[in-house]
């Protein structure tokens, strides 16, 4: 769930161990809980609630595990508060990292974070001391072999929901919208048939920065660390992945 390079880290998405799954779940469940205490359960009228459906659904969730999770949030048991948090520093040679979390406690949740940063050889910054370096954009990939639409069909029928680029690849389409045109291009190509393996609205970087061994192995104990707790969400960054072979 974290940043460059695209289209191989989508391959790998596709690939997670079960484990992997169900750390990921437990997060996108946190993110219906605040979707639905703000909003409603009600994704109709909830469009916080619908893009959140949509990116448990790209992560391959159940649907019977997404509807328990809506109830659970909406039921009168549900004491916990959970507010979303953003963190901001910098890994080896300047990369910029951005970390999203889900946290009913902040100071752990900060510790945390900082402690990951510092082990590293990376370091937490103030609140906005990289975000300037990404672009907050809606994100939709479909896999080739699945869709329904033919390349033309889909960059045509995505242009015209409003979509602000469309880009293919060997083996998928990338489309991506201004953060306010999300739900309505995925919504529209949803009621064409389309799914998604991604479908998030997501920080993307105008510029990557590119590291020797060390500063990869460091870069990567840093994402792996962060990932792994189980408050941060999302992991977003400049890093020049090298491609996996």
């Amino acid at each position: 769930m974290s940043g460059h390079s695209k289209w191989h880290n989508i391959a790998a998405k596709k690939g997670k161990t079960d484990a992997a799954r169900g750390k990921i779940f437990t997060k996108l469940g946190r993110e219906i809980l605040i979707a639905v205490k703000e909003g409603g359960p009600d994704p109709v009228s909830n469009s916080k609630l619908r893009d959140v459906i949509a990116k448990c659904k790209a992560n391959n969730m159940p649907n019977d595990n997404i509807e328990r999770s809506i109830k659970r949030a909406a039921g009168e048991g549900s004491n916990a508060h959970y507010e979303d948090v953003v963190y901001e520093g910098y890994g080896p040679n300047g990369v910029a990292i951005i970390v999203e979390a889900t946290t009913d406690n902040r100071n752990r949740t900060a510790g945390d974070v900082r402690h990951i940063f510092d082990k590293f050889g990376g370091n937490l910054g103030a609140t906005g001391s990289v975000s300037w370096m990404f672009d907050k954009k809606g994100v939709m990939i479909v896999e080739k072999a699945s869709c329904k639409l033919s390349e033309d069909e889909l960059m045509e029928e995505a242009i015209e929901l409003g979509a602000d680029n469309f880009e293919p690849d060997d083996e998928f389409y990338e489309i991506t919208t201004a953060p306010g045109d999300f739900s309505t291009v995925r919504e529209g190509l949803e009621a064409k048939g389309i799914e998604f393996i991604e479908a998030e609205v997501k920080m993307v970087p105008q510029n990557y920065v590119q590291l020797d061994s060390e500063g990869a192995r460091k870069m990567g104990l840093i994402i792996d660390n962060l990932e792994d707790n189980d408050d941060v969400s999302e992991v977003w960054h400049n890093w020049d992945e090298p491609d996996e072979e």
